[in-house]
């Protein structure tokens, strides 16, 4: 029986497309003027290097810039680049220029949930900066405070088993459930065969479009 949910976000709680179409191109567009500008700020700072190393110990931050535009072309799921889009997408964000979109469904489960006290958490490849600025700009409003916690790719990879034997231990030590307590949600397959190799429970959301 669950007794926590763990949710991913693109093509569970919310269209693909609205990440594609709406947030990577915004990203895209800002990621030089932003890297100009915000570039020797220590928390950028740290993610640009990150990427720089990453990408072959780049030294300038005009071709590193190039570099994650390129990324974000190649839905490319690493976890520095994440940390800035998020970075980017807060602006967008607090202007109004966007609002994130969820399903009808998600949102009215995600309540219910909420409700009947069952804690909420999040796991998704994008960073935990921009897990919590999606959910409290929604479409439906302000979502954050149903969540209890968030995961992104710095406790591992969605597809590898480690990172959700890792995401069951946290949550037995906060909630003293075991791994068998634990529903997973998602859109990928191979995400769910790593959750339940952890021992968790899936779910296997197929979105009409988003095949």
């Amino acid at each position: 029986m669950k007794r926590v949910i763990v949710t991913d976000i693109e093509g569970t709680t919310s269209s693909i497309a609205f990440v594609k179409d709406v947030l990577f191109p915004y990203a895209r567009a800002a990621l030089p003027t932003f890297v100009r500008e915000r570039g020797h700020e220590p928390d950028v700072r740290h993610w640009l290097d990150s990427a720089a190393m990453d990408a072959g110990g780049i030294c300038q931050d005009e071709v590193l810039a190039e570099v994650l535009q390129g990324w974000i072309d190649a839905d490319r799921k690493h976890t520095a680049l994440k940390a800035l889009q998020g970075m980017i997408w807060q602006q967008g964000y607090e202007d109004g220029a966007y609002f994130a979109h969820m399903y009808p469904d998600a949102t009215r489960f995600l309540r219910v949930w909420h409700k009947q006290n069952m804690p909420l958490y999040v796991y998704s490849s994008g960073s935990i900066h921009a897990q919590k600025l999606f959910f409290k700009h929604s479409e439906d409003g302000d979502l954050l405070p149903l969540f209890s916690g968030h995961f992104d790719t710095t406790i591992g990879a969605k597809r590898e088993t480690e990172s959700y034997a890792r995401i069951a231990a946290e949550l037995k030590n906060k909630h003293g459930v075991n791994a068998d307590e634990i529903l997973f949600l998602s859109d990928i397959k191979e995400e769910l065969d790593a959750a339940r190799d952890a021992g968790l429970l899936t779910f296997w959301l197929v979105r009409t479009g988003e095949l």
